[in-house]
């Protein structure tokens, strides 16, 4: 394990979890976020060189002192990635307008909380990477999406706005649309019809982003798009 450490937020049982893994394999340690208490430690015991910090980052008091604690106890992190996601569905006239906030102190607002702490020790040190998830709604607004899309498009124009900031200083800033269903226990009852290749893998989701956040300086991307083969886009 060396010294490199990764921050993880919306570290649930798919996409989050094989980030985590896939940086501890890595050879990093890693910091994992998430709300459900439970489940988050239950996923340290199976991943070395994690550490479980329950938090919902929409409390900004609570999110702010557990990013303190990470530093005190396992130091600034050299990756952040940005995975936590807020979402609820309908319409513009059937949503609670309250969840639209909800979700923007999510995706929006916690990514600013985090990129605000995590650059400028990136900055002094001259290398860093922030990695943030986002999917299809960020690039549209679908009527069933008022909810949501509206929020990822946001945390999209947000971590355009950072990365063009500290591209230039050393630090990679890059945004992953996910443009897919998520394979899960939940997705597959949900669509029992439809086929392996219809969804995509949380672990090939998770080998992107570290692809992603080690590329060459040379070769830099931002928007990154991934989806199954027979998606139709």
């Amino acid at each position: 394990m060396s010294d490199k450490l990764a921050l993880v937020t919306g570290v649930g049982p798919g996409t989050g979890a094989s980030i985590a893994r896939r940086f501890a394999a890595g050879g990093y340690r890693v910091a994992m976020l998430a709300r459900d208490a439970q489940r988050l430690r239950e996923t340290e015991t199976e991943i070395p060189g994690s550490k479980a910090f329950p938090v919902d980052v929409t409390d900004t008091g609570g999110f702010g002192r557990t990013l303190d604690r990470i530093e005190a106890e396992l130091g600034v992190p050299d990756v952040v990635i940005h995975n936590a996601v807020g979402a609820a569905f309908g319409t513009f006239l059937e949503i609670d307008p309250a969840d639209l906030q909800r979700n923007f102190e999510t995706n929006v607002m916690a990514l600013l909380h985090l990129a605000r702490r995590a650059a400028p020790a990136m900055l002094k040190r001259g290398t860093g990477a922030i990695i943030v998830t986002g999917n299809t709604s960020a690039l549209r607004g679908k009527p069933k999406f008022a909810g949501f899309a509206p929020t990822k498009a946001a945390q999209r124009i947000l971590a355009e706005s950072i990365a063009r900031e500290l591209g230039p200083q050393g630090v990679h800033v890059a945004y992953v649309v996910i443009d897919a269903v998520i394979e899960s226990e939940r997705s597959r009852k949900r669509q029992p019809e439809k086929p392996d290749e219809f969804f995509i893998r949380p672990d090939d989701i998770a080998e992107e982003v570290w692809h992603v956040a080690h590329q060459a300086r040379s070769s830099w991307s931002f928007n990154v798009e991934v989806r199954p083969f027979g998606e139709a886009w």
